[in-house]
């Protein structure tokens, strides 16, 4: 059999462009012996990279002109790399003014270096993402305790149970639930994120051209739809439904099957949205909170602002609801919608919010995620003039976290004194697959595991394996470390 030397590399450069902010996306197929590696993504980004072996060159050049024609009959054809330029990627409008209204009692501001979207507070820590492609976590005292770098701005970050996610501009959603991020899920390339919501594996994505995409624990589609309007930042997620928020309002659908179930118009074009067990709340340009009932879409209350609201929330127990405008002022009412306060943040629009333990935690315009005391002694205090001292903090020696394709190793006999669950990697036709080798689960569930770090035949440790809430496959916890 001739080496692979014996043979010049064969590379063939597709894309395809698609006006009106369709796909924008390029493939390419190089050949080198019986090696065939594939480069794809968005025009103008490195693009994923993967690479397969062939018994001979010959099958090689086979696989790869099938790959290829795949590729054009989907409509790419030949272009010269570079004449196309990557696509600016869409950002929230960033139209912030100075509130007239008193300062809210900041306990502490955290600056993240560029405008943030992301934000996410449990029990241990609160983290903030921004558009640099940072994302740090912080103790509820504003102590700085981690920080990832992620390839491109960080539209959302979001909770699954005990797994943290981000979405990325780049059309990737990492998990960031160990030391090092990896790649949980990759969106089609003509996909535009906006926003992004997580249940039980299933993630949804909501798009600049008003759809709204779902894509199951395997990173496969599962439907897409159009809604009514154009835009539509908020995607909200639970067993039941995709809640879509967008220029024409709030419209539901079925987590399963994709199916419209009722549509709900809004007072102006829906820029964010928040859920609890039986509700859904939408905040719009026009200065409206609606809160709409998740069963039938029948709206319940209205909360009415001064300015476009740019974030909501509420408190776990429903008693308050707030919100945040694009004059940096942040809002409180009751749950009938009687407006209870209205404080200005000092450090931006609140582009992103939680509350957690009567504290409220807002990411804002400018890049800060400060924490506001939401006591109700606390507001007396700061709407009679009377503030805490804020505490500036500062992310100093803080090194990047990056994403990265190679895991830590450890040998079989040193992994029967760590713990954890044994899996391994599986090639399935054109995809890698991940199965429990450990006794006592179910060989026929696959595990939703990172991306980019899967090598057929290669065997895994990890913390934990758990089920998922309805069954059918288990989702990979912890640390991950390849076996020996």
């Amino acid at each position: 059999m001739p080496s692979s030397a014996a043979h010049a590399d064969q590379v063939t450069y597709l894309e395809l462009s698609e006006d009106g902010g369709g796909a924008h996306k390029f493939y390419e197929v190089r050949v080198a012996g019986t090696e065939v590696t594939i480069t794809y993504g968005r025009i103008g980004d490195t693009g994923q990279i993967r690479s397969s072996s062939f018994p001979s060159h010959e099958k090689a050049l086979a696989a790869a002109a099938r790959k290829l024609a795949e590729k054009k009959r989907k409509g790419y054809g030949p272009a010269v790399r570079g004449v196309r330029q990557r696509r600016a990627v869409t950002r929230r409008e960033i139209v912030s003014t100075r509130s007239s209204a008193n300062q809210a009692p900041v306990l502490w501001r955290f600056d993240s270096g560029a405008a943030a979207f992301g934000i996410y507070v449990d029990d241990d820590h609160a983290w903030v993402g921004n558009q640099s492609g940072d994302v740090y976590t912080l103790a509820h005292d504003g102590t700085v305790t981690g920080r990832f770098g992620l390839p491109d701005g960080v539209k959302c970050i979001v909770s699954d149970d005990f797994w943290i996610y981000a979405g990325c501009d780049d059309g990737r959603v990492y998990d960031l639930g160990g030391k090092v991020p990896h790649v949980a899920y990759e969106i089609a390339d003509d996909v535009d994120i906006y926003w992004l919501d997580i249940n039980d594996g299933v993630l949804g994505v909501s798009d600049r051209l008003g759809g709204i995409t779902t894509v199951d624990h395997e990173d496969e589609f599962q439907w897409r739809r159009r809604s009514l309007g154009s835009g539509g930042w908020m995607v909200r997620c639970d067993d039941d439904g995709v809640y879509h928020g967008h220029e024409k309002g709030v419209t539901r659908y079925g987590s399963r099957d994709g199916e419209q179930i009722w549509h709900t118009s809004t007072v102006g074009q829906v820029l964010f949205g928040w859920q609890e067990e039986t509700e859904v709340f939408a905040g719009t340009s026009r200065g409206w909170v609606h809160a709409i009932a998740k069963h039938d879409g029948a709206e319940r209350t209205r909360y009415r602002c001064d300015a476009a609201v740019y974030s909501c929330a509420t408190s776990p127990d429903g008693r308050f609801v707030f919100a945040g405008d694009n004059h940096s002022s942040i809002y409180c009412f009751a749950a009938d919608g009687t407006r209870l306060w209205k404080l200005g943040t000092g450090c931006g629009s609140a582009f992103s919010m939680q509350y957690h333990q009567e504290r409220l935690y807002v990411v804002t315009t400018h890049g800060t995620l400060a924490c506001i005391d939401a006591a109700e002694s606390a507001i007396s205090d700061a709407e009679d003039g009377h503030l805490p001292m804020a505490a500036d903090i500062k992310a100093t020696g803080w090194e990047r976290v990056t994403p990265a394709a190679q895991v830590e190793t450890v040998t079989v006999a040193q992994a029967r004194g760590a713990g954890g669950v044994e899996v391994e990697c599986v090639q399935d036709g054109s995809r890698t697959r991940i199965r429990v080798t450990s006794p006592g689960f179910d060989p026929t569930w696959r595990v939703q595991f990172p991306k980019n770090i899967r090598v057929p035949g290669a065997r895994y440790l990890v913390t934990e394996v758990l089920p998922s809430d309805r069954g059918g496959f288990y989702r990979a916890r912890g640390e991950i470390r390849r076996l020996l």
